[in-house]
């Protein structure tokens, strides 16, 4: 399913998931989730310089909120994909891992099944349960070829 049609799919969703919180639909909560779902994996920095682009008012502060309450309501989800803020992205993709390359800098994903073998051995051996979703492994890309 594309992006944008994540998107359309999750609107309505987002007006009924609030409603039956006792919350509005407002304008910036749904630029907010746009811009996540148009970026695929976005800081809330990118997030802010995104959703400006249509709202100039709309201040950082009200983004990070967003992020929350959007996570919170279970429409996005963030992983740490470097030292610095967390990365988000819609939860109506299928959950993956993400592969970070410590040379370029790219994020690439794999389907979370990679991780199968090890969730189960730890779920047996350490009673542990791998949050998949949230698992960034970090190394080199094939395109920088080891170059650290």
């Amino acid at each position: 399913m594309s992006p944008s049609a994540r998107l359309h799919a999750s609107q309505p969703s987002l007006a009924d998931t609030l409603r039956a919180r006792g919350l509005r639909l407002t304008a910036q909560r749904q630029l907010v989730l746009e811009a996540v779902y148009r970026l695929g994996h976005a800081t809330p920095d990118q997030v802010h310089s995104e959703v400006a682009r249509t709202a100039a008012g709309i201040n950082i502060t009200t983004v990070y909120r967003t992020l929350e309450l959007l996570e919170e309501l279970g429409l996005v989800t963030h992983t740490h994909l470097s030292h610095g803020a967390p990365t988000y992205h819609g939860v109506s993709e299928e959950q993956h891992v993400h592969l970070v390359c410590r040379s370029c800098g790219g994020v690439d994903d794999v389907p979370a099944g990679v991780l199968d073998a090890l969730a189960q051995t730890l779920e047996k051996e350490k009673s542990f349960f791998v949050d998949r979703g949230h698992v960034a492994l970090f190394g080199v890309c094939g395109l920088c070829g080891g170059e650290e």
